[in-house]
């Protein structure tokens, strides 16, 4: 399945928070979405999704406009998982949150297979020994890692991710994003996954979408993307950048680009008339 975006806006009022977003997901492709806090990541998976509606542009799966799609053929066609810290549960057990994700292909009553998928892909995230647990009594990771089970367990075409492993550990996060990574690659289904660690965006997608303040700045496979004047650019970050033998770029982080060093912060009066106060507030 292909999804195509053209000349994306939206915002509140008159602030834009996405600005003329074109992009492509391929089939059988791992897209990265990375940028700093606020710059649209998590906006633009909501879109995609259809939580959110645009102000202008389209979105188009295989050539159909998602406007002209019905939530439950959307939920057939686009599984989406998003951050837990946004999140909050219907007291369920943890099986019956997974099973959740059937409810496109077959309502609201589980049939004996729909229950033997939903175990399957919660061994397959090393969570079945949870399956009675409360979802509401689990860790935050736990909880991630369930929201990514529903998703699965929903056999969509297309999975949307917002930073899925943010409240991972760093076995968990590489045993997710390996997890999605094989998938996209066995079952040839599509992933965008918004995320903000840059080297495991580098070596588990295939092409790199890098936001700013609501744009795209550039995109392309990650030896183009992940460069030293772009994570300076964008994050205000100096960082070498580590190409070994033509493979998945390393990104080390040296310094941020401060405005003011705590140095600086000396040459501050320690004193200032109240005339000199009411300037400093105005």
């Amino acid at each position: 399945m292909k999804l195509i975006l053209k000349d994306l806006e939206f915002g509140y009022s008159s602030q834009l928070i996405l600005k003329k977003i074109s992009m492509e997901l391929r089939p059988s492709e791992m897209l990265g979405v990375i940028g700093p806090n606020g710059s649209g990541k998590s906006t633009l998976i909501q879109c995609i999704d259809g939580l959110l509606k645009p102000k202008k542009g389209s979105i188009l799966l295989d050539g159909t406009d998602i406007k002209g799609i019905s939530r439950k053929e959307m939920a057939k066609k686009v599984g989406y998982v998003p951050q837990t810290s946004s999140r909050s549960f219907f007291p369920s057990t943890v099986l019956d949150a997974v099973l959740m994700g059937r409810r496109p292909h077959l309502g609201w009553r589980s049939s004996n297979g729909d229950v033997k998928k939903a175990i399957k892909v919660l061994r397959l995230m090393g969570i079945e020994n949870l399956a009675m647990n409360d979802i509401n009594q689990l860790s935050g990771g736990q909880q991630q890692k369930v929201l990514i089970a529903r998703a699965l367990a929903q056999e969509s075409s297309i999975l949307l991710l917002d930073e899925p492993t943010s409240n991972l550990d760093i076995k968990h996060q590489l045993e997710v994003v390996e997890i999605i990574r094989e998938m996209v690659v066995e079952r040839g289904i599509s992933a965008i996954m918004a995320v903000h660690d840059l080297n495991l965006a580098s070596k588990y997608t295939d092409r790199i979408i890098m936001m700013k303040e609501g744009n795209i700045v550039d995109q392309g496979v990650p030896s183009k993307v992940l460069t030293k004047e772009n994570i300076r650019s964008v994050y205000g970050v100096v960082a070498e950048v580590i190409n070994n033998n033509g493979g998945s770029p390393h990104v080390i982080p040296v310094k941020s680009l401060r405005r003011q060093k705590i140095s600086e912060l000396s040459n501050f009066p320690a004193k200032i008339s109240q005339k000199e106060h009411a300037k400093v507030i105005a």
